[in-house]
């Protein structure tokens, strides 16, 4: 059931997201859904964006399938070498030429440091095409892992054959919609996501994980499982927020920031976070109240 016309302070929480889109500098989708009572909201939640890192889901969705398959074991080890470091977040452009590492700890670093060196060690060894055939399994067919992340100046490695068309060009390493992102941790969440075992350990990596500059930037002491993403000019943030009212699932992307800030409180993860805020106060505090209507 979408919901929309919950009052919050005299307003319903569509009135209230939609005046606070209006007032922001940037484009934002969204999609929210409490999986506990069904109550749903979504603004161009079927809009194909920019996933940034938060296309790591995918990558480790893709590998715990592996695993849990016999295509791999968490035990193997990828060698590190100086032409796989890539900066940005992650500690492993700091570790010696030749290092290896098992891959258990590589989805860790991935996860709970944005590792994007781990990243593009783990896409050497599942490809972005693997990830994508796990994605139509799934039934997310616009969620895309679209290359591997750039290496300094070097152009794109790791390309899939969704990457390769030229719609996708402008969605850099991954592509997807706040509603396929709401549903692939639903399906988390609710132990459907390879094993019931697996999901709930995903859920546990993902609490570990450490940016809390969106979603959980004032979720005081609920709970937070979810991946941020960042690029010069965007912010998005997919994860669960348990709730007295109930498990709420969101999926936020603010593109179009006008300004390049990569400190925490950059305005899009500011945004994100006083999103969730009204997402929470309408599908979780006020799940009763429910209207729903078409878009």
């Amino acid at each position: 059931m979408t919901l929309s016309a919950v009052v919050l302070g005299g307003q319903s929480l569509d009135q209230k997201i939609r005046q606070a889109t209006a007032n922001f500098h940037g484009a934002t989708s969204l999609f929210a859904k409490n999986l506990d009572t069904g109550a749903s909201y979504g603004l161009r939640e079927n809009e194909r964006v920019r996933t940034a890192s938060t296309i790591k889901l995918a990558v480790m969705v893709t590998v715990f399938d592996a695993v849990e398959h016999g295509r791999a074991k968490w035990t193997d080890k990828l060698t590190l070498h100086d032409s796989d470091k890539v900066g940005g977040t992650g500690v492993l452009f700091e570790f010696s030429d030749g290092m290896q590492f098992p891959i258990r700890d590589l989805v860790h670093l991935m996860i709970v440091l944005s590792d994007n060196t781990a990243t593009n060690l783990l896409l050497d060894r599942f490809t972005a095409d693997v990830v994508n055939a796990e994605m139509d399994s799934l039934g997310l067919p616009n969620t895309r892992c679209l290359r591997k992340i750039l290496i300094g100046g070097k152009g794109p490695s790791g390309v899939s054959q969704a990457g390769r068309l030229e719609e996708s060009q402008r969605f850099g390493l991954g592509v997807s919609t706040p509603r396929e992102m709401v549903s692939l941790m639903e399906k988390m969440e609710q132990d459907e996501l390879v094993t019931p075992a697996a999901s709930r350990e995903m859920i546990v990596i993902l609490k570990r994980q450490q940016d809390k500059s969106g979603i959980g930037r004032k979720t005081g002491e609920m709970p937070v499982a979810d991946k941020t993403g960042s690029l010069d000019h965007l912010r998005s943030d997919v994860g669960v927020v348990y709730t007295a009212g109930g498990r709420v699932a969101i999926a936020i992307t603010v593109d179009e920031i006008p300004e390049v800030n990569y400190s925490p409180d950059n305005a899009g993860s500011i945004f994100i976070s006083q999103l969730t805020g009204l997402l929470l106060d309408g599908l979780a505090k006020h799940e009763n109240q429910r209207d729903a209507h078409p878009r």
